[in-house]
């Protein structure tokens, strides 16, 4: 097991990315950012802003990606886990178990035993090796946990897209958020009837296709305007919309409220 315990003192914009063959595990013990994206390979992308307390696990080989543009100083936690170097039983090891991607989950027993390892870690006069040490076996079993009553609870589900369909369709979507995006053409990246196609995004999203394209595009112009550079003109035509008054009716209908008032309450 590894750690790194980081703290951002400055509002400045942070990076992160990582793809290993390791597990990684990201505690976020505070944060609240402007803006920012975050992203583990097989899942769709996030802005939630407040990101305190929150938990992400990116498994071993999925690529892990985001960025900060602080409101306030963050603190955050890594922890990493080699899968070839657990093994609990003559049955069951890491190396062998696929585990599911998860970006801003919650889990109380997790929270708890991986605040008291940054704890241990980071105590005065030096780290318990063996108290860390158990403490990081408590963890991985904890994860395996969680990801065998995942694989339980999903088991029933059927008809999503899988998780290459998922990666190639939802970042074709992020590059062309301000264009008009035929139905048929990210059926055609699935490789999917364009029938087939909605009903299995939809399963695996919760939105129909065109409403998710229309959410992100949301998303990013939020982000804009968020950074005090842009008009709402400027945004809704950088975001592909021919006309303002049909932007601030999308953005009014997704966010319950008028681009320029939102804009103006930023501050």
């Amino acid at each position: 097991m590894g750690a790194e315990l980081v703290q951002a003192t400055t509002r400045d914009r942070v990076d992160y990315s990582f793809r290993s063959p390791l597990h990684l595990l990201v505690a976020y013990e505070q944060g609240v950012r402007r803006a920012g994206d975050s992203y583990v390979e097989g899942l769709p992308r996030s802005t939630l802003r407040d990101v305190a307390k929150k938990l992400t696990f990116a498994p071993a080989g999925h690529e892990y990606r985001e960025w900060h543009d602080p409101r306030t100083p963050a603190s955050i936690a890594y922890f990493y886990f080699n899968p070839a170097e657990f093994q609990f039983d003559s049955e069951q090891n890491l190396a062998d178990m696929r585990f599911a991607p998860r970006l801003f989950f919650e889990d109380p027993t997790i929270w708890s035993t991986a605040t008291k390892l940054g704890q241990a870690i980071d105590a005065p006069g030096g780290a318990n090796r063996l108290y860390v040490e158990a403490l990081g076996v408590v963890l991985i079993h904890e994860l395996v946990r969680l990801n065998l009553g995942n694989l339980r609870a999903e088991a029933p589900v059927r008809g999503g897209l899988a998780a290459w369909q998922q990666r190639i369709v939802t970042a074709y979507v992020e590059e062309h958020l301000s264009e008009q995006i035929p139905l048929a053409k990210l059926a055609s990246l699935a490789r999917l009837s364009t029938f087939h196609f909605c009903r299995a995004f939809k399963q695996s999203f919760g939105v129909p296709p065109h409403r998710y394209h229309t959410n992100r595009r949301i998303e990013l112009a939020k982000n804009m305007l968020a950074a005090r550079k842009y008009s709402v003109t400027e945004v809704g035509l950088t975001l592909g919309f021919s006309e303002t008054s049909s932007f601030t009716a999308v953005f009014r209908k997704i966010t319950g409220q008028l681009p320029s008032h939102y804009h103006r309450n930023l501050g």
